[in-house]
C-alpha cells in the first residue's frame, strides 16, 4: 500500500472508525473475570502476525474484486469513451472507498479480540457490531488442538481450538469447528503449544479437584473382605436350605 493509502487508512481508523468504536461502546481493554471466575493466568492477544495475516488476504481478494470493477470500467471507456469519462469516478469510488474502510475494520477486528485464561475458565471476545463473549470451563474441556495452515506457517501464528463436551458444530474456517455451540476458538495466537498446555493442564486439575472422582473411585475400586465373603456364603446356605 502506498504512503497516502497508509495516511488516508490511518485517519479513517483513528477518526471515523474512533467515533463509530465509542458510539458502539466497544470496549478496548480486556474482559473481565466473571463472579467466581478465579483469577487471571494468562491475558492474549491475537499476534502482530495475525494482524499481516489477514492484510494479506485482504489484498488477495481486492485484487480479484478491484481488478473486475477497473476491467469492467476500461471495457466501457472502449467501447464508449464519453460514458468511460463520465462514469470513472463512480467506477473508482466503489475500487477504493470500501477498500479503505475493510482495511480499517482489520485493525478494529484485531484490537477488540482478546483471550482471557482464568483459573476456572477461558473467555473468548470478538466483535464490533455484535460483540460476543464465550466462556468456556476446564470442567467441560474434552479436547484442546493446534492448527496451522502453510500460510499461517509462514506467519508465526497458529489456532487453538478448544472442544468440549456437546460441543459439535460445523466445519468453520481452516477446517476447525467453528466458534458456535460449546466449542471455542483462539485465533492467530504465537505461542499456540503452550496455551494448549495450559488449558489441558487446567482442565485436568479441575476435573481431579472439586468433582468428586477421587471417593467416586475409592468406591469403585473397594474390594470384598473375608467378612463379606462369609455372609454370603451363610446367605446360599440359607438359600440352599
Amino acid at each position: 500500500m502506498s504512503g497516502a493509502s497508509e495516511r488516508a487508512t490511518a485517519w479513517v481508523y483513528r477518526g471515523l472508525w474512533g467515533i463509530l468504536v465509542r458510539w458502539l461502546r466497544v470496549p478496548g481493554d480486556a474482559p473481565g473475570v466473571p463472579p467466581g471466575g478465579g483469577s487471571v493466568l494468562r491475558s492474549v492477544k491475537p499476534s502482530p502476525g495475525f494482524l499481516r495475516y489477514l492484510k494479506f488476504k485482504f489484498w488477495i481478494l481486492l485484487l480479484l474484486i478491484d481488478v473486475g470493477i477497473i476491467g469492467l470500467w476500461v471495457v466501457l471507456l472502449v467501447i464508449s469513451p464519453l460514458a468511460g469519462l463520465l462514469t470513472a469516478p463512480l467506477f473508482w469510488g466503489v475500487a477504493i472507498i470500501p477498500d479503505i474502510f475493510a482495511y480499517a475494520a482489520l485493525h478494529v477486528r484485531y484490537d477488540t479480540t482478546w483471550y482471557i485464561i482464568t483459573e476456572r475458565s477461558v473467555r473468548i471476545r470478538r466483535g464490533v457490531w455484535m460483540l460476543r463473549e464465550n466462556t468456556i470451563t476446564f470442567e467441560n474441556v474434552q479436547n484442546v488442538e493446534v492448527r496451522q495452515g502453510p500460510l499461517q506457517r509462514h506467519f508465526g501464528i497458529a489456532d487453538v481450538t478448544i472442544q468440549t463436551a456437546g460441543g459439535g458444530g460445523a466445519a468453520g474456517p481452516h477446517g476447525h469447528q467453528s466458534l458456535g455451540g460449546h466449542n471455542g476458538l483462539l485465533e492467530g495466537v504465537e505461542a499456540a503449544a503452550e496455551l494448549r498446555d495450559l488449558i489441558m493442564h487446567r482442565a485436568m486439575t479441575s476435573r481431579g479437584a472439586g468433582l468428586g472422582d477421587e471417593h467416586a473411585q475409592e468406591r469403585a475400586g473397594a474390594g470384598l473382605g473375608p467378612g463379606h465373603t462369609e455372609v454370603l456364603r451363610e446367605i446360599r446356605a440359607a438359600l440352599a436350605g
